[in-house]
């Protein structure tokens, strides 16, 4: 007589990486910068193993049309100020009509803050636009990711306040998180995340140890990378008989990463030793690791630039929906 049970055990699975071991799980959040277009390419080089991007829009970049390497995630920055647009929708509609295999949407970037990039969009007006240009995607296939807050303490209440203005309208699938401090911070903050939202994944889509000394920040990179590599892993099993089970599915709850330094040292926001390219173009330490690399021992600089500035996020956002604009 068989005893039929199913139970589930959470447990760290221990697995050693070096300093520029691959991960599937990384990605890449990039905006391409026009002054220099060569940067571009280290993104794409045979030996990165990034699989997907976003650049904040939701039309994908030019400089990557020549690859199939990389899937890109169409994100709804903020909410149009019409109440009945759908271009959002209607534009990863067609990209999916076209062929473009479109597995996952991001959503509302920092919709808690309104400087640095923050969209600075009401709990209640993300629901509505979330209903009307993003949940329709669900019946396409398309898993959905919750607004991405910030790692502050209004994140949380700025989500919950969304999912309760959606009242039950806004089907998920997965959480982005967004960290920019030391590792324990982070650690402890996907933590409560996690406790927050257990049924859901989480992608961490923004983190860096912004504006800190060298050491500590490729220390940093190291500490996040192996955790989010190692990170605990649910393993369900199916008991057909007393000491008998079958394995039957193992999956971590992280699933994706994308680390924020894809830029020239002095063209960050985030402090020049964050940044995976040197003032010059070169793959710092942290870039060549990234990309499943050895250390290069480049040294990011802020240097002084003629004629060019960078003031953060909100300047990606404003290239980036400028390139929507006039192509």
């Amino acid at each position: 007589m068989f005893s039929l049970a199913l139970f589930t055990i959470y447990q760290f699975v221990s697995i050693v990486h070096g300093q520029g071991t691959a991960s599937s799980k990384r990605g890449l959040v990039y905006v391409p910068n026009a002054k220099y277009p060569h940067d571009d390419s280290n993104w794409v080089s045979p030996t990165s193993d990034l699989t997907w991007y976003y650049n904040y829009g939701s039309s994908p970049s030019p400089a990557f049309d020549n690859t199939t390497k990389l899937e890109f995630v169409p994100m709804l920055w903020g909410a149009p100020q019409d109440s009945s647009d759908t271009t959002f929708l209607e534009d990863v509609q067609s990209q999916i009509k076209a062929g473009t295999n479109v597995s996952y949407v991001l959503t509302f970037n920092e919709p808690d803050a309104s400087q640095n990039g923050g969209s600075g969009v009401s709990a209640e007006t993300a629901a509505s636009t979330w209903q009307r240009e993003v949940e329709p995607l669900k019946k396409q296939g398309v898993k959905l990711g919750a607004p991405a807050v910030t790692g502050a303490p209004s994140g949380f209440t700025w989500l919950q306040n969304f999912f309760t203005a959606c009242n039950g309208n806004c089907s998920a699938d997965f959480i982005p998180v967004h960290w920019y401090g030391n590792f324990e911070g982070l650690a402890s903050h996907i933590g409560q995340v996690r406790s927050t939202y257990p049924n859901m994944s989480i992608w961490v889509t923004e983190y860096a140890d912004a504006n800190d000394n060298l050491a500590n920040t490729q220390s940093f990179y190291n500490q996040s990378a192996q955790y989010f590599d190692r990170i605990e892993y649910v393993v369900r099993f199916i008991v057909v008989h007393a000491f008998k089970w079958k394995l039957t599915s193992m999956s971590s709850y992280i699933t994706h990463y994308s680390y924020f330094g894809a830029f020239r040292s002095s063209y960050s926001n985030v402090g020049p030793n964050a940044a995976m390219l040197t003032q010059k173009g070169k793959l710092t330490s942290i870039g060549s690791w990234y990309l499943g690399g050895v250390a290069t021992n480049n040294i990011p600089s802020a240097a002084p630039r003629i004629g060019s500035s960078f003031t953060g996020l909100g300047i990606l956002v404003v290239l980036s929906f400028a390139f929507l604009c006039f192509t």
